[in-house]
């Protein structure tokens, strides 16, 4: 479990192609190593890692096929640049919100208006996504924890100050950059709950007659 505020910047210094999967190894200077052990967690650019390899300035971590399709890494290569999170302890201060890890889309940098405080960003999100995404309510952008200032649609805004411009990569977005996304999982847990003992039946992809009826494919 993470809180969405970054720790440190890294760079992809080495990525092993293992056939279908990748082995990823990401160097930084600033990321504090001493407490990290094999097998614990590191959100890269908002995606949990296991550390499989490690030294005092770098770690190592398998990437699946999965992982590579669904998440920001399929557009990333040797020298791109990521927000690093070390997963949080119990005693630690709850900075950002509850953050899993667990990257549920991908977006779109969209539009960059620059202000004298601030920078505003537009993100375009999947068309699936758009539900979970509430006007001041929470999201994770590339591991970073932000508060939603408009939503329009899909697409949703994003005030930027320059402390954060600095210390994440979000100082390097331009209009297209691909971006990792993961909604406030309260919404998620709030929406399984909505669906009373209907969360119970398993989904069916079936055609009958009753999603025909239900689709208005039939007339009486």
């Amino acid at each position: 479990m993470f809180t969405g505020i970054i720790q440190a910047l890294g760079k992809i210094t080495k990525l092993d192609n293992r056939g279908s999967d990748i082995r990823l190894t990401v160097s930084s200077t600033t990321l504090d190593m001493a407490d990290v052990a094999l097998g614990d967690s590191i959100a890269t650019n908002g995606v949990c890692l296991t550390v499989t390899d490690m030294g005092s300035d770098y770690y190592c971590a398998d990437v699946s096929a999965e992982t590579i399709k669904l998440t920001g890494f399929a557009h990333y290569g040797t020298g791109s640049t990521v927000n690093l999170e070390k997963a949080m302890r119990p005693t630690d201060r709850l900075g950002g919100h509850i953050v899993s890890g667990h990257v549920d889309g991908v977006g779109e940098i969209s539009k960059i208006i620059k202000h004298t405080d601030y920078v505003e960003f537009w993100v375009k999100a999947p068309t699936s996504l758009a539900k979970y995404i509430a006007h001041k309510g929470s999201i994770t952008v590339d591991g970073v924890s932000l508060t939603v200032n408009e939503v329009n649609g899909a697409e949703f805004m994003l005030w930027i100050i320059p402390h954060t411009l600095k210390e994440t990569v979000m100082g390097h977005y331009e209009v297209g950059t691909a971006v990792n996304l993961e909604v406030d999982v309260i919404a998620r847990y709030l929406e399984r709950l909505m669906m009373g003992d209907k969360a119970a039946s398993p989904i069916s992809k079936d055609i009958d007659m009753a999603f025909l009826a239900e689709n208005g494919f039939l007339r009486k």
